[in-house]
């Protein structure tokens, strides 16, 4: 399995969500300057403002500062994706990729002017602390973030780790402020991790794609087996608050689990952003049924993911829509050591859907829940509780304890992931269905 999974780390694509707190993916990617018509009087006005600036400012302000200004705010005109790294968030970016770094391990992009949580990564101070997807931060300890640009609010969220931050949150549902502490820390981000549901049933979460990530995968699915001691009957695929990650790891998840067919494919206004990538023979469950969790903090690769599953059908995509970014980022290092990521493609589904600013619409919508089981000291009267009831003749081939464990654990999981339990009872009918048609 994993010789196919090889070719796609020489891929140099990346897609990026949003911009991370302590986090960066991308793409490195030089190429000659394509020389454009300028425009004289435009550019003219811009000197002019320039000057203006250089005279009559309040204080004086330095030829680099000002310029650096101007490239920003070309950028932060485009899309929410598009920015300027100067050599130090270039640096980080780069660093990001490797899936260890320091800060609070929540993606973010910015909405009204506020910070908005994409979704908190799992295992760090932000998941921990209770930050959830879709949050707004308006404060930042006792700073507004109003009138601050993402890179600024990025850089006050980070800091020593061992270090406090308090965030104001405005969260829907909640009619007033939520105030969160957070203790900085380093952030080591393991982006596979497998358990056993049930005997036969098996569950994977990916945090966060990275180069990779697809191999691990493959390592944690034939652990699963291993502690299964035989084939795995059905698998669920989380993806919840997975913000995303680079492209080349989204295309091998996929690959995993498809045998043919296209996964996704790119297109722009360059030669070069127009991309294709095809599945090849080979699947990972052995086409066992697949039921994949999503969220509004599922975004950009995990929405490749989902997305290349749902149209082969692949997979039964469970949950909420997800957040919708389907757009391809590129790094064009500059000369200064410093870095442009410009959006320069949006990805399609196999079947031509454009998710962007859409999101993908799970076949069974399942809204967040929380379950609560009703206490009674009436236990409900059955056959067996009556005296001198009939033995069923079968013999006791599972003890009551044994069935009482059993119960106790699917309520356990019912009560901790509703989700993923409701995942798990489709993916026993999917089986189900699957031997009966066999």
């Amino acid at each position: 399995m994993k010789p196919k999974l090889q070719k796609y780390s020489l891929v140099l694509v990346g897609l990026i969500t949003g911009v991370l707190v302590s986090i960066g993916h991308g793409v490195f990617a030089e190429r000659e300057n394509s020389r454009a018509t300028l425009p004289i009087e435009e550019l003219r006005t811009f000197s002019d403002v320039f000057g203006r600036i250089k005279n009559d400012y309040v204080v004086d302000v330095d030829d680099k500062e000002l310029i650096e200004y101007a490239i920003r705010g070309m950028l932060s005109g485009l899309d929410p994706h598009s920015a300027y790294l100067d050599a130090e968030q270039f640096t980080e970016l780069q660093v990001g990729t490797t899936g260890q770094f320091g800060g609070l391990g929540i993606e973010v992009g910015m909405e009204d002017g506020f910070v908005k949580v994409i979704a908190p990564i799992d295992d760090t101070p932000a998941e921990r602390a209770g930050v959830q997807a879709g949050d707004l931060v308006i404060r930042l300890d006792e700073t507004p973030v109003k009138g601050m640009t993402l890179n600024e609010a990025v850089k006050v969220m980070r800091g020593k780790p061992g270090s406090d931050i308090e965030l104001t949150i405005v969260r829907e549902g909640l009619d007033r402020p939520l105030k969160i502490t957070i203790t900085r820390d380093i952030i080591k981000v393991k982006s596979v991790k497998a358990r056993i549901l049930e005997p036969g049933y098996g569950y994977l979460r990916i945090s966060q794609f990275q180069s990779k990530t697809a191999d691990n995968l493959v390592d944690a699915v034939a652990d699963l087996k291993k502690e299964n001691k035989g084939p795995l009957n059905g698998m669920v695929l989380d993806l919840r608050n997975n913000p995303g990650g680079v492209l080349n790891g989204a295309v091998a998840v996929s690959d995993a689990f498809l045998e043919k067919g296209m996964i996704v494919y790119t297109e722009g206004r360059i030669a070069d952003s127009s991309l294709r990538f095809n599945a090849t023979p080979d699947d990972v469950i052995d086409g066992a049924p697949l039921v994949v969790l999503v969220n509004q903090g599922s975004a950009s690769a995990s929405e490749i993911v989902a997305g290349a599953l749902q149209d082969h059908k692949r997979a039964i995509i469970v949950g909420t829509k997800t957040f919708g970014k389907g757009s391809v980022q590129t790094i064009l290092p500059l000369s200064s050591e410093s870095a442009l990521k410009l959006t320069t493609a949006r990805y399609y589904t196999p079947s031509g859907r454009s998710i962007q600013a859409e999101g993908i619409t799970p076949d069974i919508e399942l809204d967040r829940v929380k379950f609560t089981s009703v206490e009674s000291n009436i236990e409900p009267l059955k056959e067996a509780d009556l005296s001198r009831h009939l033995e069923n003749g079968n013999g006791d081939k599972k003890d009551k304890s044994s069935k009482q464990e059993d119960e106790e654990e699917n309520e356990s999981l019912a009560a901790d992931d509703y989700m993923l339990y409701e995942a798990l009872n489709l993916l026993k009918g999917l089986v189900i269905l699957q031997s009966r048609i066999q």
